[in-house]
């Protein structure tokens, strides 16, 4: 069956485009130019730009330049709505790697708005007369500003979801903080038998790890509410009025709910792209902090048997076609190797921002590709590891118990009652006799067995310092 098409013009000469297409010539183009990633743009940036296009069609509305013809201010208005509630999403084709600074974006995006306008209106598609991608829908526009206006708000709502999938993990870590803060265990420094802790402590450690992860990513949003929506060519606001400038941001803080701010040098910010190099590394620090606890997870959960064994991870899956009753901790495996691709595309985006030339940075497309990517993963690695791990680890108090009388670790909590030295030719004769701690402790009367048992529990080695005197027969702190 032959398809039916119609013919559109730009600059360059005439293309057919399918005729129930909403994209037109430019994305055309651009889809042909650009095969390289294999996927589209995503659907968060798609969306902000609908929202960006809504905000500039209310000023142009507001300003009279739909005044003879309001049922095509509506028209072009709801098709923005729709696109920004992401039930256009299927029509923003371009590859999300791209020459030209987001133009392809900003076209396919415009051509959208225009043809499911005219289909709004009852006009067909590529009836630009009617309502027209450039002269309607980009009115008093810029890729310059829209497209960086857009990747702020994309990231700016990202962001807020990330902030609370960290938020609900932090929450999941405090849960197994208190459930296991009874639970003694032997604390290690560079893999080493050190001194004893808490697994609630290790637990809690983690938890405030994200807390402060979680107020980097809040602290990003201020500077992301700058925009420069207006600022069209360059940041000189060329082509537009001036009234537009000013009421364009209003219209998207109104459009979106959020603090949007015109930024005062519209030049500055359309050339400069340091605001993403500061999210980029607010995000790999994030990642940096999932990376450590995943493989300490793996690291306590070794062996079972022939490793640590401390804690228990959710087995979620069988873990080899070969090894029987094999289970792998891949959970924390799969939001490793998230933390890592983060890692990747935060070199590849501060790369990009530095490569910026004169006026305008043309890698735009690749710095949003990175950070609303690394938004997504990280949002949806911390999903994963609260609900399929960390909320369902169990703590195997047997092996931490038998860590704690077996290892020359536990010397250091006899410190405050024999002194340095003392503890040193103890912890000497323990590994030497091969019996544990307690037992030479206590038989060769260094301390009695209720005394012992203090400076091992789970109040003493929770305990901030040393505490107070301690021992049993007059023992002497020192």
């Amino acid at each position: 069956m032959k398809r039916e098409v119609r013919v559109e013009t730009d600059m360059l000469g005439e293309l057919e485009v399918a005729s129930e297409s909403l994209h037109g010539i430019h994305t055309e183009r651009a889809v042909a130019n650009f095969p390289l990633a294999g996927r589209p743009v995503a659907a968060s940036l798609a969306r902000a730009f609908g929202a960006v296009k809504l905000a500039c069609a209310r000023t142009n509305r507001a300003l009279g330049c739909f005044g003879d013809d309001p049922a095509k201010a509506d028209a072009i208005e709801r098709a923005c709505e729709e696109l920004a509630e992401g039930r256009l999403d299927r029509h923003v084709v371009v590859d999300l790697l791209q020459g030209g600074a987001g133009t392809s974006t900003n076209m396919n995006v415009n051509e959208v708005i225009a043809n499911r306008a005219l289909e709004l209106l009852g006009e067909p598609h590529g009836s630009y007369a009617r309502v027209s991608p450039l002269e309607d829908v980009n009115l008093h526009q810029s890729t310059n500003d829209t497209y960086p206006t857009a990747l702020r708000l994309a990231t700016i709502r990202l962001i807020r979801g990330l902030e609370e999938q960290v938020g609900a993990l932090q929450e999941a870590f405090q849960a197994q903080e208190r459930r296991h803060a009874q639970v003694v265990k032997i604390g290690r420094t560079q893999l080493q038998d050190a001194v004893l802790t808490t697994l609630g402590r290790e637990m809690g450690a983690y938890a405030a790890a994200l807390a402060r992860d979680r107020l980097r990513l809040d602290k990003c949003e201020e500077r992301l509410r700058l925009v420069n929506l207006g600022g069209t060519a360059i940041g000189t606001g060329q082509g537009a009025p001036r009234e537009y400038s000013f009421r364009a941001t209003e219209a998207l803080r109104e459009a979106t709910g959020i603090g949007f701010a015109r930024t005062d040098d519209l030049v500055e910010a359309t050339q400069n792209a340091d605001v993403f190099v500061e999210v980029s590394g607010s995000l790999k620090a994030l990642a940096a902090t999932l990376l450590k606890i995943c493989g300490d997870l793996r690291l306590l959960s070794s062996g079972p048997e022939a490793g640590l064994g401390e804690i228990r991870l959710p087995r979620v899956q069988a873990g080899s076609s070969q090894m029987p009753g094999k289970v792998n901790p891949v959970i924390p495996e799969a939001v490793s190797q998230v933390a890592l691709r983060v890692f990747g595309n935060d070199a590849a985006l501060t790369a990009a921002c530095a490569l910026g030339s004169l006026e305008l940075n043309p890698y735009l497309p690749l710095v949003a590709a990175c950070l609303l990517e690394s938004l997504e993963l990280l949002a949806r690695g911390c999903a994963v590891l609260k609900a399929r791990c960390i909320e369902g680890i169990e703590a195997n108090e047997a092996r931490c118990r038998a860590h704690v009388e077996s290892s020359t670790a536990t010397v250091t909590a006899l410190v405050p009652v024999l002194g340095y030295d003392a503890a040193c030719a103890l912890a000497v004769r323990v590994e030497q006799s091969g019996r544990s701690v307690r037992e030479v402790a206590v038989g060769e009367g260094l301390v009695d067995a209720e005394a012992f048992d203090r400076l091992v529990s789970p109040e003493a080695v929770g305990r901030l310092g040393s505490g107070g005197q301690e021992g049993g027969g007059g023992g002497v702190q020192r």
